[in-house]
């Protein structure tokens, strides 16, 4: 779940029964990340995972924590939580609506995160799609949201391909290069 809210404090509980095993919240949105990262991660429970396209029924365990940055929030400012989160999601475009132009003056911030926590998710969401994807991955991003793009196309399962298949190789160029 990625949390656009004023008080993601208020909804950790609600997700968590409603079967959420990912909470993604905004850190601008709280006064306190680490209180909010602590009761995420005490709220773990049975659900449901979609990953590589097939359903898996994971046993009892921790809430995923991810925490998101706006385009104007300095990269910087997440460095304090990110030992503590699994999913630092960098926000391409300012939040409120789809179909925007995709902010590639944000990838520095993708690169200075992967060179800084090499093994934390780091995601991207707003304008990726086939034209913006390789610069993403490029930069380290090895999680896509992909939703103009994706749903506007008329072989949307192409797309979705094409993404997974360039965060993949940039991921095992990555590896190789250490």
């Amino acid at each position: 779940m990625h949390m656009m809210v004023s008080k993601p404090e208020q909804w950790v509980k609600p997700m968590a029964i409603a079967g959420a095993n990912q909470y993604t919240f905004h850190l601008e949105a709280t006064e306190n990340p680490g209180a909010l990262i602590k009761d995420i991660r005490e709220n773990g429970m049975k659900s449901c995972s979609v990953a590589q396209a097939k359903v898996q029924w994971p046993s009892q365990g921790p809430l995923q924590v991810g925490l998101a940055i706006k385009p104007g929030t300095s990269v910087e400012y997440l460095a304090p939580w990110a030992n503590q989160i699994d999913m630092a999601l960098v926000m391409t475009v300012e939040p409120g609506f789809g179909g925007q132009k995709f902010m590639e003056d944000m990838m520095p911030k993708v690169h200075w995160l992967r060179t800084q926590f090499p093994s934390l998710d780091i995601e991207v969401d707003g304008g990726v799609g086939p034209d913006t994807v390789h610069k993403c991955a490029e930069a380290g991003a090895n999680m896509i949201v992909s939703g103009s793009a994706i749903m506007r196309s008329e072989d949307p399962r192409s797309v979705i391909n094409l993404l997974r298949n360039v965060c993949s190789e940039a991921a095992q160029k990555r590896s190789l290069d250490r």
